[in-house]
Parts: C-alpha cells; sequence; structure tokens
C-alpha cells in the first residue's frame, strides 16, 4: 500500500522510503498521526481540516499531529497550494520501513506503540471493507480474499518468504496519489497487508527450544 509500514527490512530506504530511527519511530507511535500520514500518501496533498474530517476529529487536533510530522520530517507544507488562511500539507515519502530488531531493543515502548498502532489501522481499514462488501460489485467480491495459512519455517525461511512476496507485490503498479491518471481502466485501490507473525508460545516451538 501507498502508506506502507514495511519490516523488518536491513536494506537501505529508496528515495519514496524512509527508515525510521528512534526520533521518527516516537513521532509516528500515535494512531492519530499513522492514519493522517497514510491518507496523506493514498490521497495526496490536503489540509488539516479536510483530513480532520476524515479522520473524525477536530481540525485543531489534525494540526497539532501534522505540526508533530513536519517537525520528524514525514511530511511537508505545499507551499504551491496553501496560503495564510489555509495551509496545505503533504507527504515526504510514500512509505515507512522499520528494523523492528533494532528498534525494539533499543526504543522498546515506542515500538510497541507504533507497531500496535500500524495493526489497528489494519484491522480498521479491514473492516471498512467488511462494511462495503454488501454494496461492493460482483467483480471485485471475487476478487476479495482474507485468509491465512500456518506454516513451519526457519528464521532464514521466514525472511526468504517474506521478501519473495514483496517480490511479487512489487511486479504490479505502485499506488501513489500521481498514479490514478495512468492505471488500467477499471483498477481500483488494493490494500496488501503482509504479516508473517511466529507462534512462540506454541507447544511445538517450547519444545524445539527446551535445552
Amino acid at each position: 500500500m501507498t502508506d506502507t509500514e514495511k519490516g523488518p527490512d536491513d536494506s537501505p530506504a529508496t528515495a519514496d522510503s524512509v527508515v525510521l530511527d528512534a526520533r521518527g519511530l516516537r513521532a509516528l507511535a500515535h494512531p492519530v498521526r499513522l492514519r493522517l500520514i497514510g491518507l496523506l500518501r493514498r490521497y495526496g496533498p490536503s489540509t488539516a481540516t479536510r483530513l480532520a474530517e476524515r479522520l473524525g476529529v477536530n481540525s485543531g487536533t489534525a494540526s497539532y499531529h501534522l505540526r508533530q510530522l513536519g517537525a520528524a520530517g514525514f511530511v511537508e507544507e505545499d507551499t504551491e497550494r496553501g496560503n495564510a488562511r489555509d495551509r496545505w500539507w503533504r507527504s515526504v515519502h510514500q512509505m515507512t520501513e522499520m528494523s523492528v530488531l533494532d528498534l525494539v531493543e533499543r526504543e522498546p515502548e515506542a515500538a510497541l506503540s507504533y507497531l500496535q498502532s500500524v495493526a489497528a489501522a489494519y484491522t480498521l481499514r479491514t473492516q471498512q471493507t467488511f462494511n462495503e462488501l454488501e454494496t461492493m460489485p460482483r467483480p471485485w467480491r471475487s476478487a476479495f480474499d482474507l485468509s491465512d495459512r500456518a506454516l513451519r519455517l526457519t528464521p532464514d525461511e521466514a525472511v526468504a518468504l517474506r521478501e519473495e512476496l514483496w517480490a511479487v507485490i512489487a511486479r504490479y503498479a505502485g499506488d501513489a496519489p500521481e498514479s490514478d491518471a495512468r492505471a488500467a481502466e477499471g483498477a481500483a485501490r488494493v490494500g496488501v497487508i503482509v504479516q508473517i507473525l511466529p507462534e512462540l508460545d506454541t507447544p511445538a516451538f517450547a519444545e524445539d527450544l527446551a535445552p
């Protein structure tokens, strides 16, 4: 997704992505800020008032969190659109990458808050799709998928799986606000959420890890 929270990943960020450091992690460890940057990445520049309406918060709250995101380098003013009374904001990057191993060790509380905010955002997007399922066009209902599969993997195999999945996703056109004009006829925004969740508390893992 264009507001992707991708990680863990030790590769360097591209010009269109940002790798979280401790300061950036603390700035994003708030659900409103995470949703604000997601809207800017998906739909392009907007004002605090318009963003507040989408989120169901007051414009003062949206303005405050946009300024915090700006101070951390995630968003910036769109001076070509804004004026003294009506400030427009745009996202600086289209993707956020996180080195989970590094930041969980250095900033455990902020990392947990951030990841919980990401999970909550994913849940909200899933629920929104469920709410629209009855009125969704039949072809899209046929394309809709919500599934899971239990695998037994080593850590190296899990990393390989993650990289293979992202390679498949990368073969399809990226999603950014400016890509709407060149999208194929009938194309719509599709959210692809990848989760690889180790189940280390299961009896099988406990037996494997026993001395």
